[in-house]
């Protein structure tokens, strides 16, 4: 791996005039200075060929994205109540344009999906859609809600959403625990709905805490990350990257974790072998989120057909591990290896972070963005060989 450092253009970080007045009255400060970015790239480790460079500053808390054929990025906000739009209108790579969508929505509005010119945003309990939203962003109004029976422990709840291959919205429930049995088997869950909110379904059971799936585009199926539980120890259990070959299937929780851990607690109910194993054990507690098979034509053909993971990191560990961007091969459809790609966030001589990625999306040109909500930052990363 070879450090890289870019020069970042000075007037980034006084950053985006605010279009409307929803935009002027929650305006954001920056969370760093120009010096200061400059020092903390040059900590970010890629490999040969590969630079990193910031592509939008002050999104307070950016969490999931999503992008519109244009290339509207819209990104959700899980600590506060902000969704925002970015755009990069005139094609150097750095968004110039930023709307404030919405300030209304108090409970952790993580999830984005566009679909068909609308924008869905997801709350613990609610979804909700904005419609025609490219045409309106300087005054997108209020949204209209489409579904509301979700439950609402806050534990788990922030939901990341995405719409499938089949043109269902997917929706996820997380358990409302560390580690527990839930009667309610929407609990732990991946479920699927019609774009209006009819029709919902639960789509794959066993899911502990998914905030991120994709689909692979050559077969379309479902390829996902889950959150371990925690209070077993720093090195058990994994967190997982699973794939959904069919609906219904369960991938093992509140009983098995990884290929064949049993839970200490709930395990003796049934045996691993009940569930679908891992496509691939990750690194325990690193905390996977966002991911996406790469697509493009930017990066080297190696990478072609790969899954990228963003690892937000560990926060209950002795010794914190994640913050980075990991590399799953994929040959015939399966995970044969997992290693680091991108790495830096996280100074382990100090064990303290300065950023924390979430959500990754693969540009029309090959690039790829990675959001982090600790540093407030969109960053770009691309192959300059």
């Amino acid at each position: 791996m070879k450090k890289k450092s870019l020069f970042i253009i000075s007037f980034l970080f006084s950053f985006f005039s605010c279009d409307s007045k929803l935009n002027e009255d929650n305006s954001l400060k920056n969370t760093f200075k120009t010096e200061e970015i400059n020092k903390l790239l040059e900590s970010i480790q890629l490999p040969e060929g590969f630079e990193i460079e910031i592509y939008a500053n002050n999104i307070s808390n950016a969490r999931s994205m999503d992008i519109s054929p244009s290339g509207t990025i819209f990104i959700g906000n899980r600590h506060g109540d902000n969704v925002f739009a970015i755009r990069d209108e005139d094609e150097d790579n750095i968004a110039e344009k930023k709307w404030l969508i919405t300030n209304k929505l108090k409970n952790m509005p993580n999830g984005v999906a566009f679909h068909k010119g609308d924008l869905y945003v997801a709350e613990v309990d609610k979804l909700w859609v904005f419609k025609n939203i490219e045409d309106n962003l300087e005054n997108p109004g209020d949204p209209i809600l489409i579904y509301d029976d979700y439950p609402k422990d806050k534990h788990h709840g922030w939901k990341y959403i995405a719409f499938g291959p089949d043109g269902k919205l997917y929706v996820p429930v997380g358990a409302p625990c560390n580690i527990c049995e839930s009667k309610n088997k929407m609990y732990a869950s991946i479920t699927r709905m019609n774009p209006d909110g009819s029709d919902r379904e639960i789509f794959a059971y066993g899911v502990r805490n998914t905030v991120g799936f994709t689909w692979n585009p050559n077969n379309d199926e479902m390829w996902f990350t889950d959150n371990g539980r925690d209070m077993l120890g720093d090195n058990i259990p994994p967190c997982e990257l699973n794939r959904v070959t069919k609906p219904g299937q369960n991938f093992g929780y509140p009983y098995c974790h990884g290929d064949d851990i049993g839970d200490p607690e709930f395990g003796g109910k049934h045996p691993c072998s009940d569930f679908v194993t891992p496509a691939r054990n990750l690194g325990p507690h690193v905390a996977p989120l966002g991911l996406k098979f790469y697509n493009g034509n930017m990066f080297p053909n190696e990478y072609k057909g790969d899954i990228f993971i963003a690892e937000h990191g560990s926060w209950n560990r002795s010794k914190k591990i994640g913050y980075r961007i990991t590399r799953v091969k994929i040959k015939e459809n399966k995970a044969i290896s997992y290693e680091p790609f991108i790495y830096g966030w996280l100074n382990n001589e100090e064990q303290e972070a300065w950023g924390r990625p979430v959500d990754i999306l693969i540009l029309d040109d090959g690039s790829m963005l990675i959001s982090d909500d600790k540093a407030d930052l969109i960053y770009r990363v691309s192959y300059k060989g």
